[in-house]
């Protein structure tokens, strides 16, 4: 599954796969594999992200196009 919306908010954020890496205390080539669907992006990091972004995990999933965490 290709995750589109992972690289929106990121370059919404104005941040590069670097920086997302770090927070996710993971290298900028595994991030980039989760980008392109390479890689299932595992639950510790989808939440990570989703309250980095102040978005719903279902959001970042595609599930809904409800951003709120509600």
């Amino acid at each position: 599954m290709y995750f589109q919306r992972l690289r929106d908010l990121r370059e919404d954020a104005d941040m590069n796969q670097t920086e997302v890496a770090k927070l996710l205390f993971t290298s900028q080539t595994v991030y980039s594999r989760y980008e392109r669907g390479v890689l299932t992006i595992p639950v510790e990091h989808l939440i990570i992200l989703a309250d980095y972004y102040g978005v719903s995990t279902d959001y970042i999933l595609g599930r809904t196009n409800n951003r709120s965490m509600l």
